[in-house]
């Protein structure tokens, strides 16, 4: 399910992205903070799912596989949660005004850091779940 958040993300990010080439920046904001919503509920699941592992014995010192998954997983919720901060940031540029059309590339870059995480997170998804 943390998967399927995180990749609808993607979408309300691209939405974010189309919204403010076009101006619209209550529209833009919207998106932005849909996007960081969803982005927050994947780190919680996240967190979730480390404490529920925790709780059944498995821990980062526990074998070289738990320590491979909570390295991995762990830096990414770490990169998700950078990108979260950058999407209220971009939130707060845009209702203080500093976010204007011809500078709405910002959204963008931040746009591609959120895709490029997702992306990321379809490399270890695959290969900490998929690969036995």
């Amino acid at each position: 399910m943390s998967s399927f958040i995180l990749l609808a993300s993607s979408l309300t990010m691209v939405f974010a992205v189309s919204t403010a080439g076009r101006g619209e920046w209550e529209k833009m904001r919207l998106w932005l903070a849909t996007t960081a919503g969803l982005g927050a509920l994947f780190v919680g699941g996240q967190v979730y799912e480390f404490t529920t592992f925790y709780r059944e014995g498995l821990g980062y010192t526990t074998n070289v596989a738990s320590s491979a998954f909570f390295t991995l997983t762990g830096f990414h919720g770490v990169h998700v949660t950078i990108g979260i901060i950058m999407l209220l940031t971009t939130i707060g540029l845009s209702l203080s005004g500093r976010i204007k059309r011809s500078n709405a590339e910002a959204v963008e870059i931040v746009g591609l850091y959120w895709h490029f995480v997702d992306v990321v997170w379809i490399l270890i998804f695959t290969v900490v779940y998929l690969i036995p």
